[in-house]
């Protein structure tokens, strides 16, 4: 893709310039294959060093796992998509209620302008370049509503449903792998929209939904609970249809689990024009947890 034109704007200190740099100089997919080795591990002393690690690092809250002893995975992996206590994570029942897919924090959100998503301060990005292209499924989201929400290393990195849905179609869209934390999006533009991605339509009581998990450093494979692990088998897009195939139908609850990322990365959702009402419930900054309130849906 050649090199990344970072964000002039605010005059970057040398540091986060560096920073970038280096992310466009490592071979990214190549770290993150060995990344998706390591993770897998089960040899006592590599797994059980890695946990320590991370586990010292971000200061990780173990009392909300099923399983609480870090060293007890048989990988960094099972690890890392640890399960929770249900109790820990109660969800807003709400029948007009969307509720978070995830545990993060959220870097943006709000209205879908002229096509556009709101990234950074002086940075807006393609609604159809995040959806790999489609433009007809980009007229489904104009002047809809988006919120992106950014999973940090300390996070629980299982994905839920934010409203019952019917799973339309999976599409995944080879790309870059570059952090998504907030220093590199403040100065790649398009970012999202260059980063791998799995792109998630489903048909839902707030209209069409787009629930789309972004890749990262190190992240090196995505999970689905209908398709498993999916990752790059070449540089094309690769797409599946769900709706009319009565074999292949999914349909999910919400709160109902429908992923999970190996490692942490970003998570975009979208819905279409007044479908959805996120206004004062979620502001970039906050702190979200899996199951509560960051929406309502808009009654006809």
């Amino acid at each position: 893709m050649g090199l990344p034109v970072v964000q002039t704007g605010d005059k970057a200190p040398l540091g986060k310039r560096l920073f970038i740099l280096l992310q466009q100089l490592i071979p990214q997919h190549f770290l993150s294959s060995l990344m998706y080795a390591l993770a897998r591990s089960e040899i006592g002393f590599i797994k059980n060093s890695v946990i320590r690690i991370v586990n010292w690092m971000f200061d990780i809250n173990m009392q909300d796992a099923v399983v609480k002893d870090p060293l007890a995975y048989p990988s960094f992996n099972a690890f890392f998509t640890r399960a929770l206590e249900p109790a820990s994570r109660p969800l807003d029942s709400n029948s007009t209620t969307i509720i978070s897919p995830v545990d993060g924090a959220v870097s943006q959100a709000g209205h879908i302008e002229s096509g556009l998503l709101f990234q950074a301060k002086g940075i807006h990005y393609s609604i159809t370049a995040l959806l790999g292209g489609d433009a007809e499924t980009a007229k489904r989201f104009s002047d809809g509503d988006f919120a992106t929400i950014y999973l940090s290393p300390r996070d629980y990195h299982r994905i839920h449903m934010p409203v019952d849905g019917k799973l339309s179609s999976m599409t995944h869209v080879p790309g870059e792998l570059f952090s998504v934390n907030e220093t590199t999006t403040s100065l790649i533009p398009g970012l999202f929209a260059r980063n791998e991605r799995i792109i998630n339509l489903f048909e839902t009581p707030a209209g069409p939904m787009a629930l789309i998990m972004v890749g990262a450093i190190f992240v090196g494979s995505m999970d689905t609970v209908w398709a498993g692990t999916v990752t790059p088998s070449s540089k094309r897009i690769s797409h599946q249809e769900y709706l009319d195939q009565p074999h292949a139908e999914i349909s999910l609850e919400k709160g109902e689990e429908m992923g999970r990322f190996n490692m942490g990365s970003t998570v975009i959702l979208l819905f279409g024009k007044n479908q959805v009402n996120l206004d004062g419930m979620i502001a970039a900054g906050r702190e979200v947890k899996m199951g509560e309130r960051i929406g309502t849906r808009i009654q006809a």
